[in-house]
């Protein structure tokens, strides 16, 4: 067995390919890259646009069950597939979301996979790799500042600052400043309101950057966000703002994809990075349809369980990209099932065949969820050290009753290698069996019934609860033309149902919906339900007290 070490000792001591020659391994030629360092690049263009015509290759989702504080590895095991792939020779890539400083700094950690299936370099990634996040902030702000400046002047749009729905953004957790009061101090400093800030990947900057088929669609989409409302309770757009222009230049760089490396040496495009409880939880389009010219299997995720980044992979990604995915693998560990089975975080190392058994009823739901679109499944156990025999047989039992197969994978503790019967049979899978995905609901459905749809079919929940407030706002939405738009749930990732310690497999408990949202650039309407929030908080002890720069100038504390 291999020494253990932490993901950064293990990223830190990779060997890396010069990004030259994993572009190459691709097709993608040195003169249509732009290169940051000899370990990162982006792809121009010209390049992407001369791919359109070629075949596309598979299209294979990893998601996960319900995530508990033991952790599921889907990163880890997207990365484990796509070098398990690779080991078999077999063409693949990978498709990745780039991380978050707020989860970096807080309490999830980074997002680059962990053990010996990471991409790399991992400290690059997790702080502010190509810069794309900080870019995308900067646009989503500059919106801020101009909607503020129109009215400071002479408010020619009759915007009412009692109606805007458009708040700063920041890449941080920051719970101070969910609700604030700007414009405070005197005339000079612009009319005082109330507003507030989200985290940047809950901004509709972000998820038009990640749904964009290309730079002139990003321009059209971010063209037609609304901001607020008028005193005449007409819609306010960006492009009346005249800021769309700026916005795209702002972003004319971090559009192309980025391309990093395996542990390895296979090539990973890692480009956007919504969260899947309060966003659409999916890389970008652009990514993920490029990938598709280049390998024979892509390997992409989705945020959180499957109920939330699934179901809009599907429900929103597919539907607005025109993308058909071939097979899912969803993942899960012993450690999480038990905790889905009623065990303490601090217990989870006994063997519990009976806590894993009852655990396995998230997994049926989840199964069953994933088997309304059509796709072939197949259920990944992401191992751990301390798993033993009878547990992964329990779990493999479980699954043949319900005609799914389940397969051990050991990938972060031996990388490609031990991810490579996954591997074999999800490319025996997808190119012997044809995937029937359909979407969970038409276009058509109103907004109120598509929302209860999704909580009652995927949720299990017995109905939404939604006061005369909220159910007149998706009358008017429905009214206003924007009702054949996708629902976006923001829900907490811990639970089927809004309360994060009801575990397992709940049903007939209610979804209450607090709060909805227009998305009219990314073109699908934001449901916020329970106490979710789009500006997350540190925990009592952030990830941050324990990053840090040693003598040798290298990061260190990164995990």
């Amino acid at each position: 067995m291999k020494e253990f070490l932490t993901d950064l000792e293990i990223a830190s001591a990779a060997s890396k390919n010069d990004i030259n020659d994993i572009a190459n391994s691709i097709g993608i030629p040195s003169d249509s890259l732009i290169l940051y360092g000899n370990d990162k690049a982006k792809v121009k263009y010209d390049f992407i646009d001369s791919c359109k015509d070629k075949k596309d290759g598979k299209l294979i989702l990893v998601t996960a069950i319900s995530p508990t504080p033991a952790g599921e590895g889907k990163t880890t095991t997207s990365v484990g597939l796509v070098d398990g792939l690779c080991h078999l020779d077999k063409k693949a890539m990978i498709c990745l979301r780039e991380p978050s400083l707020g989860p970096c700094f807080g309490m999830k950690g980074g997002a680059a996979g962990g053990g010996y299936a990471q991409v790399i370099p991992m400290t690059d990634i997790n702080l502010h790799f190509t810069g794309d996040f900080h870019a995308i902030g900067a646009a989503h702000n500059l919106v801020s500042a101009i909607i503020d400046n129109h009215i400071h002047w002479e408010n020619s749009l009759n915007i009412d600052p009692r109606r805007i729905t458009w708040k700063r953004v920041v890449d941080m957790n920051d719970r101070a400043l969910r609700d604030i009061t700007c414009g405070l101090g005197g005339p000079g400093n612009g009319i005082p309101r109330q507003s507030g800030f989200d985290i940047t990947v809950a901004s509709e900057i972000m998820a038009v950057f990640c749904l964009a088929s290309d730079l002139e669609d990003f321009e059209k989409r971010v063209s037609n966000i609304t901001i607020g409302y008028s005193r005449d309770l007409e819609p306010v757009t960006i492009k009346q703002l005249n800021v769309h222009g700026a916005v795209t230049a702002l972003l004319r760089d971090a559009f192309q994809p980025n391309l990093v490396q395996t542990l390895e040496n296979n090539p990973a495009f890692m480009h956007g990075g919504p969260f899947a409880n309060i966003a659409h939880g999916c890389n970008s389009v652009v990514a993920t349809k490029t990938a598709l010219k280049l390998a024979d299997y892509v390997v992409t995720e989705a945020g959180f369980g499957a109920d939330l980044g699934a179901e809009k992979f599907f429900d929103i990604k597919c539907r607005k990209a025109g993308l058909t995915p071939d097979a899912v693998v969803l993942v899960a560990t012993t450690k999480a099932l038990k905790m889905h089975g009623g065990i303490a975080k601090d217990n989870l190392k006994a063997e519990n065949i009976e806590a894993i058994t009852e655990g396995c009823k998230n997994l049926e739901k989840h199964i069953k969820n994933i088997s309304q679109f059509g796709v072939p499944v197949v259920v990944g156990i992401n191992e751990y050290v301390t798993d033993t025999k009878e547990e992964h047989q329990a779990i493999i039992d479980f699954c043949k009753q319900l005609n799914v197969e389940c397969k051990i994978s050991s990938h972060w503790s031996d990388g490609g290698k031990g991810a490579a019967e996954l591997a074999q049979y999800v490319a025996d899978m997808v190119d012997s069996k044809d995937s029937d995905f359909n979407t969970l609901y038409e276009d058509d459905m109103p907004l109120l019934e598509k929302t209860k749809y999704i909580a009652q079919n995927i949720y299990g929940a017995n109905n939404i609860i939604a006061d005369k407030k909220v159910r007149q706002q998706f009358a008017d939405l429905d009214k206003n033309g924007y009702g054949h738009y996708p629902i976006c749930m923001a829900k907490t990732q811990y639970s089927f149902s809004t309360d994060p310690s009801l575990m397992g497999a709940p049903t007939g408990h209610d979804i209450p919906i607090r709060e909805i949202r227009l998305c009219s650039g990314a073109e699908f309407i934001v449901v916020i339900c329970g106490a979710i929030m789009t500006m997350p908080g540190l925990p009592r002890k952030p990830a941050s007290e324990n990053i840090g720069v040693d003598k040798d100038k290298n990061i260190e504390g990164l995990f």
